[in-house]
């Protein structure tokens, strides 16, 4: 029972969802986090995050699949995944300039975007040496993006609860990603770290400029 559990909580927070669930509940569930786009264009934000962070990542990682430089769509060797996180960083990289549109869209937006490619830059690096858990930085970046939108008083009512629950699922991914033998408690407690470290001093710096 606890493998199929595991598998799930892998699948449904695989990193390449991470960034669609953290827009939506920044665009939908925090009452003021965003002006800008008005909220029947909101969809246009979340087109474009599924589109560069999911879609198109997924698809590059089928093409390698197919022309044999990975032998599973999982990634289990650590070698095989620097080119299908080489492929997430572009297209991260592309979505942050895309949402880059003063007076259109919030700063935030971008801003988000930026910290996410910097984090999946990072594990790219890191990955070519070490097989640091992509997991955990995704539910770890998640989890220090809604402490600062709830330490900055960004609907701290709806945020405590968003922030409660992100950090109980970066719990239960950590122990899936354990109960699957994917990775060691290193690799594990490293990527959350990562993660959330990477997110509160990129959030940190831009709040002092």
């Amino acid at each position: 029972m606890n493998k199929p559990l595991a598998t799930a909580l892998s699948a449904v927070f695989h990193p390449l969802l991470v960034p669609f669930y953290l827009f939506y509940v920044v665009c939908y569930q925090l009452p003021g986090a965003v002006q800008q786009p008005e909220l029947p264009d909101r969809w246009v934000v979340l087109g474009v995050v599924v589109l560069f962070t999911f879609v198109l990542p997924t698809l590059g990682t089928a093409v390698l699949y197919y022309l044999g430089l990975v032998d599973s769509l999982e990634l289990p060797e650590r070698r095989q995944r620097a080119w299908p996180l080489l492929l997430a960083a572009i297209g991260f990289g592309a979505a942050a300039v895309l949402l880059h549109r003063p007076g259109r869209f919030d700063a935030l937006l971008p801003q988000m975007m930026l910290g996410m490619t910097g984090a999946v830059v990072l594990t790219f690096l890191i990955t070519l040496r070490w097989k640091i858990s992509a997991h955990s930085v995704g539910v770890g970046g998640a989890v220090a993006l809604l402490a600062l939108l709830y330490l900055g008083g960004v609907a701290p009512g709806h945020a405590a609860g968003w922030l409660a629950g992100t950090a109980l699922v970066a719990a239960a991914v950590g122990w899936a990603r354990l109960a699957l033998h994917a990775h060691t408690p290193a690799q594990v407690w490293t990527g959350l770290a990562l993660g959330a470290g990477l997110v509160a001093g990129f959030g940190a710096t831009v709040a002092l400029v």
